[in-house]
């Protein structure tokens, strides 16, 4: 997988769908999901809710809270989660559809 942006260094996991913002994606199982979004081309996890500023991963380390998503419901650190089959995904205080 390849975006202008990031690039995956590896092709060798199988792929499984997951939903972010009621977009399914292929993303490689066991991978972190922070990166396995940014690979797949999500470059907006969240907005600000002051600002409506979009945030995405910063850190990739689980300190700056930037890729904050909602999976299934529960609001998690992307960068802390690897990617599983059936993942749900949202924008925190969005509805799953992305609206």
């Amino acid at each position: 997988m390849k975006t202008a942006s990031f690039e995956t260094l590896s092709e060798s996991r199988a792929e499984v769908p997951v939903t972010f913002a009621g977009q399914e994606l292929m993303l490689p199982e066991g991978a972190n999901l922070a990166a396995a979004l940014l690979a797949a081309g999500i470059t907006t996890f969240r907005h600000t809710p002051t600002s409506g500023a979009p945030r995405a991963p910063f850190c990739m380390m689980g300190a700056c809270f930037d890729c904050v998503v909602e999976v299934d419901g529960i609001t998690r650190q992307a960068c802390m989660l690897t990617v599983t089959e059936g993942l749900t995904i949202s924008m925190p205080q969005e509805g799953a559809d992305g609206s």
